[in-house]
């Protein structure tokens, strides 16, 4: 089986696939305002349009698939996706990123479809910064989902958290406790400057490489990523149950281990979460008869990536907001 790579020697075994861009939550940093719908009537892919464009990918390397959003748990068909993508034997891993609002009503069930990794997006352990975060008092609920999920067996779980300054920025000592006896990593990810969030990103960005030095000097050692692992540099204590991982797409070189390509919800291929262009891949998911034809679009448009965005000079493409593609 051939591995998708890039003109840089980069490959891609790893596929995240925006369901819908609608979501439920108004975080400041990425929808403050609320969910708007286009003017026209939005289209997201169906399920059949998704089969076919997992089989495909699945042909030339896939073995691990994200479903993202917007709030992918905002989707009816949810479930039966999660199992057309676990009858694909290619496919080792299934994850989701989700906001964990539903997590308790349908983690069983999600699991039993075939998802075995789960991220869950919790900004704050302190109920008043989440709410004033995310734009909702939820936290109990997500976090009762978040101890159902750790008991299932065989469930990767992990618990993301975008570093905000003056909102969630001096929380470690919590998050730390959390994670003393618990099998779960929490990811802490850089603020990332979008077309929209421009005076967000000012007044709240943090540099990853200071918690990087602070977790460095507590004992933690950082880890060897895995082929199809995504960007979070891994830490281990071995004090601690669980694990931290930080995400910082500023940093030098982050690119160079690129391993991932994205698809939008309405099934545009982008090459990177910064890029300034899509390639319509919808008119290549209405037949299966189409395959072929569809891994040569996928294959010769990977010849125009990118060794790199250039998020540190304030170009950001044409991605308006981190729910436009789940991020």
């Amino acid at each position: 089986m051939s591995t998708l790579t890039d003109r840089f020697g980069r490959q891609f075994p790893y596929l995240r696939l925006s369901l819908l861009d609608a979501c439920n939550f108004h975080c400041g940093y990425c929808l403050p305002n609320g969910y708007r719908a286009r003017d026209e009537q939005t289209q997201w892919l169906t399920r059949p349009e998704i089969s076919r464009l997992l089989q495909s990918f699945a042909k030339v390397g896939l073995q691990k698939l994200r479903l993202t959003g917007g709030e992918p748990s905002l989707r009816h068909d949810l479930t039966d996706i999660i199992a057309d993508a676990a009858k694909i034997p290619e496919i080792k891993t299934i994850a989701m990123t989700s906001n964990g609002v539903l997590l308790e009503q349908k983690i069983n069930q999600w699991h039993a479809a075939g998802l075995n990794a789960i991220n869950i997006s919790v900004d704050s352990l302190n109920r008043e910064h989440f709410h004033a975060i995310t734009g909702h008092d939820r936290l109990n609920t997500i976090m009762a989902g978040v101890e159902k999920a750790i008991a299932l067996p065989a469930l990767s779980v992990k618990l993301n958290a975008v570093l905000l300054r003056h909102l969630n920025d001096e929380q470690l000592p919590l998050w730390l406790e959390f994670i003393r006896n618990r099998n779960i990593s929490v990811r802490f990810i850089e603020l990332m400057q979008t077309g929209e969030n421009l005076e967000f990103f000012k007044n709240h960005h943090i540099a990853a490489n200071a918690l990087q030095q602070q977790l460095t000097a507590m004992g933690w050692q950082l880890q060897t990523r895995a082929f199809e692992a995504g960007p979070a540099m891994q830490y281990n204590h071995s004090d601690y149950a669980g694990s931290i991982g930080i995400i910082a797409p500023y940093s030098k070189d982050f690119c160079v281990s690129c391993n991932r390509l994205r698809v939008t919800a309405t099934g545009d291929l982008r090459l990177c979460l910064f890029g300034e262009f899509g390639i319509n891949l919808r008119p290549l998911l209405q037949a299966d008869s189409q395959q072929a034809e569809l891994i040569a679009r996928i294959q010769t448009q990977l010849g125009l990536k990118a060794s790199g965005h250039e998020l540190q000079l304030g170009k950001t493409g044409i991605i308006p907001h981190l729910a436009a593609i789940g991020g």
